[in-house]
């Protein structure tokens, strides 16, 4: 098995024989739409969106067993290779000396395949990317004659067009290759079918989906392929092509086909090469709805010239937008860490589908997914992060629930994917979290006072009813008795979704767990579930809020105004909130009034008195679950994370063994729940019950031996794969957030270096960089690129182990580096954008003690050109830069140097 090496600080990589390992794949993807898989035969699909599939839609095994692949072959006197490697007799040469050499090489949305044969003296090197502004994928394919004589070589580029919408890949396949209207033009093949088939309403098809070929100085292609049957031949395959194999010619242009498998099958004129000498061919692979624009892609893409000025500039593009750069004592550290800053990009074009472990939704994003994507944005490029947070605020209805998946642009809303009445109960959670983060990042508290609208649909009670009254014609914007459309400051959004979860209890006065929380596999026990994790959560967002308040009053503001309806839930008398029943009470109360309209009447609320009342109901959170929910093991201990519907706790030594989840944790230590003290014993009991270094790091859960039908699906997974005992990076991540917060930092650096050492061994992860979702009990890791761990492992290298981070507007620098991360010369350097400035901060480890041992010396700052430098602030063991400095500096070569002795 092949390894694999950076080349570059810039993330570039490199791994041989890459087809020797299974399940490889990586992405491409333009700005405006177009997404890829390709892996290193390059099979895998291409798309613009659950409609609007170019080549056929690939899941993981596909991806493996799929003849439907992008294909190049390579006709000479000697017999027909494959540049891909995918033909009948390369498969039957695998595992033995005649196997083709083959070495991947890729970057940040481009992708190198170079595949050597001694047999036919040829070799082939193919790259593929998509340029940022279009929806083609662009083949740029050379040929070498690697022989000691000239050869005759005839190239045809095979490459099956799908042109439709996923869906009928098991709906209707025969029947809607029977729209397709096929022609072929002077360059390539163009399918436009005659209608998008859905039985609920077919729709005329607008969509033109293209293969064109070029040869490197712009040649026309001999002769073409139109259909899939024309190209295999009968009783061919595509392995074996008859088409290629008995030297066909194929038809020419402006030949027009209905009612066939298209073929995007182009024939090459035959070409001489001498010895060492190469030639070139581009395929362009796309989606369209306008042949003038098909024609404009191939103007800009027809020579050799202009395809590698498009390579340079989506490699310097995809560069740009990662401003991030990391410097630690481990370069192969540092490289993992440009590709995980790259990962949020991913989640932005793909949402949670359309790579091949992701073969499930229609596209878009989730609600959670959403917020913390977020996060990532506000390292890097926080200009225009608020007027999402706006927008997204419209997706909370007035009851405190959402809106669960986001449609088409920035504030397009709808209730849930598959159209069921769902409801998760950590939802509420997230916006808090980002808003807090944007405040810290920008100093604009004036975001709390933005006017937003509710969302509105037939949902009502929480999701426990119908609103009987909402029709379409209402509009999903929430209303007053009047008509009017009803607008509150996002701070009221706020409130309402913390106030109402925090009335929505079971029978232990914890927050119920309703659909799911963030562990969506958690998903049976919706009656009597309750959710301990995420109500340590709330209590720490709780006193967040308040603590948001107390800094709005210091800025001048004294009051909020809020809906009259909310009143009855800011009562503040501990003694009520004992009692679950009258909890339960305020909570249907409120929910009523808010089924089909709201009053509009407001009531003005004191800040600080709201602070009280928020800290007073955190201050009750904390207390009750320290009382309840801990469980003790010798020295050691760890909480209660969750009761299953039949009511009992899910956690403890049992019969069956020691039961312990990871999400409990994490939030009751990220929250403060924990004291120091349980954090210590939460820290032994988790490297006891769940670390298991060969996994990758901190498993989700230990073993229960019970499917849990009164807890969720993941009971039925088998140990050790997704929800259910996987190490699951998202979560492992927050606890080492969580750690490095409360000042555990070797444990936090321990739970974040394993994920990163386990990804980078790939002989055990069998991944490119990056982080997965989460590694499978043999070690593989699974479901690559599309998790919201990136962002988060982000957010704690940055804020948390640099510990360069927004404070209200102003940047302060609290580093928790441990001695292993500072270079050979004692220094460690993060290069980032605060405040629209570009500041690169390096930490000099003068005495080259480990955290604990050092402290903040001295700290300078140099900007420009200027030599002189000037002393930061000293402040409560952070170096500080006030926000009015910053924004008088220049926009770049800003230098902080911070000296630890």
């Amino acid at each position: 098995m092949g390894k694999i090496r950076f080349l570059d600080e810039n993330g570039t990589f490199t791994l041989e024989d890459p087809e020797g390992v299974s399940h490889l794949y990586f992405p491409l993807a333009s700005e405006t739409g177009l997404k890829s898989a390709v892996a290193p035969n390059l099979a895998g699909d291409c798309k613009l969106d659950q409609e609007t599939f170019l080549l056929e839609p690939v899941s993981i095994e596909d991806l493996r067993d799929s003849r439907s692949t992008r294909n190049f072959w390579c006709v000479s006197e000697a017999g027909s290779w494959s540049a891909t490697g995918v033909s009948a007799e390369q498969e039957a040469t695998r595992f033995t000396d005649q196997q083709d050499k083959s070495t991947l090489t890729a970057g940040l949305m481009w992708h190198m395949v170079c595949r050597e044969t001694t047999r036919y003296g040829l070799r082939a090197e193919i790259t593929s990317f998509i340029p940022p502004q279009e929806n083609v994928e662009i083949m740029d394919v050379r040929i070498t004659n690697t022989g000691t004589v000239p050869q005759k070589i005839t190239g045809v580029a095979a490459v099956p067009i799908y042109g439709r919408s996923a869906d009928n890949l098991r709906d209707h396949r025969n029947v809607t290759s029977m729209l397709h209207r096929i022609r072929t033009t002077k360059h390539g093949v163009l399918v436009k079918p005659t209608l998008s088939f859905d039985e609920k309403g077919h729709r005329e098809n607008q969509k033109i989906y293209y293969a064109l070929g070029v040869s490197g100085k712009g040649g026309a292609p001999a002769g073409f392929f139109p259909t899939v049957d024309t190209f295999v031949g009968e009783g061919g395959s595509l392995l074996r092509p008859r088409a290629v194999y008995e030297h066909q010619d194929g038809v020419s242009c402006g030949i027009e086909i209905a009612g066939k498998e298209a073929m995007g099958g182009i024939c090459f004129p035959t070409v001489t090469l001498a010895a060492g000498e190469t030639t070139e061919y581009i395929v362009l692979l796309g989606v369209s709805e306008d042949e003038k624009d098909v024609d404009r892609v191939l103007a800009s893409c027809r020579t050799a010239e202009q395809v590698q000025e498009a390579l340079e500039e989506t490699k310097a593009y995809w560069q740009r937008k990662v401003n991030i750069r990391y410097h630690t004592g481990n370069a192969d550290f540092d490289c993992f860490l440009r590709w995980v800053s790259f990962q949020p990009f991913l989640r932005r074009l793909y949402g949670c589908s359309f790579l091949p472990h992701h073969d499930y939704g229609r596209g878009g994003r989730g609600w959670r997914d959403l917020w913390q994507d977020c996060l990532s944005l506000l390292l890097m490029d926080p200009s225009g992060v608020g007027g999402m947070i706006k927008a997204n605020f419209g997706g909370v209805r007035i009851d405190g629930t959402n809106a669960t998946i986001i449609g088409d642009g920035i504030g397009n809303f709808i209730a849930d994917r598959n159209g069921i009445a769902r409801v998760w109960m950590d939802h509420a959670l997230w916006p808090l979290m980002t808003t807090e983060l944007y405040i810290h990042q920008t100093g604009d508290f004036d975001i709390l006072n933005e006017m937003v609208p509710y969302f509105k649909d037939s949902q009502a009670m929480r999701g426990t009813e119908i609103d009987q009254l909402w029709e379409g014609s209402y509009g999903n914007q929430q209303r007053t008795g009047s008509g009017a459309v009803y607008m509150g400051s996002i701070l009221e959004h706020l409130l309402i979704q913390h106030l109402t979860a925090f009335y929505e209890v079971g029978v232990h006065n914890i927050f119920r767990l309703r659909g799911a929380d963030w562990n969506d596999a958690l998903d049976m026990a919706s009656e009597y579930g309750e959710s301990v994790a995420f109500t340590c959560a709330y209590a720490g967002n709780l006193r967040t809020l308040a603590e948001l308040l107390r800094q709005m009053q210091k800025r001048g503001q004294n009051t909020v105004n809020l809906p009259e309806e909310l009143q009855e839930l800011l009562e503040n008398h501990f003694e009520s909130y004992e009692n679950i029943s009258l909890k339960t009470t305020v909570l249907k109360q409120y929910a009523k009034r808010c089924i089909h309209n709201i009053s509009g009447r407001i009531i003005q609320v004191p800040l600080i008195k709201l602070a009280d009342n928020l800290d007073g109901k955190a201050a009750w959170l904390t207390g009750h679950i320290r009382r309840q929910e801990w469980i003790q093991d010798g020295e050691d201990g760890w909480f209660n994370s969750y009761y299953d519907n039949s009511q009992k706790p899910l956690e403890g030594k049992t019969e069956s063994g020691v039961r312990m989840m990871l999400t409990g944790q994490v939030f009751a230590i990220m929250s403060g729940t924990a004291t120091d003290a349980q954090v210590k014993a939460i820290a032994r009991s988790a490297d006891r019950w769940l670390y298991k270094k060969e996994s990758g790091g901190y498993r989700l859960n230990t073993d229960f031996h019970d499917l849990k039908l009164d807890m969720g699906r993941m009971f039925g997974f088998a140990y050790g794969e997704k929800e259910n005992g996987a190490v699951f990076s998202h979560m492992t991540v927050m606890y080492a957030n969580a750690l490095y917060r409360r000042g555990f930092v070797r444990e936090g650096y321990k739970a974040l270096q394993s994920l990163a050492d386990f990804a980078l061994d790939f002989e055990a992860s069998k991944i490119y960089p990056g982080i997965p979702e989460y590694f499978r009990a043999d070690g593989r890791g699974m479901y690559h690129y599309l998790t919201g761990a990136a962002s988060w492992y982000m957010l704690t290298i940055i804020t948390e182990v640099f510990g360069v981070r927004g404070e209200y507007g102003d940047l302060v620098i609290c580093p928790h580096l441990v001695r292993e991360q500072f270079g050979k010369r004692g220094t460690a350097s993060v290069e980032l954008a605060f405040a629209g400035k570009a500041f690169q901060v390096t930490f000099a480890n003068l005495t080259g003690g480990d955290f604990g041992d050092y402290r903040l010396g001295k700290a300078y700052l140099s900007s420009g050109d200027a030599a002189q430098m000037h002393r930061l602030e000293l402040r409560n063991g952070k170096a500080v830069l006030k926000r009015e400095i910053i924004q008088k500096l220049p926009g770049s070569g800003n230098l902080v140097m911070i000296e630890l002795m």
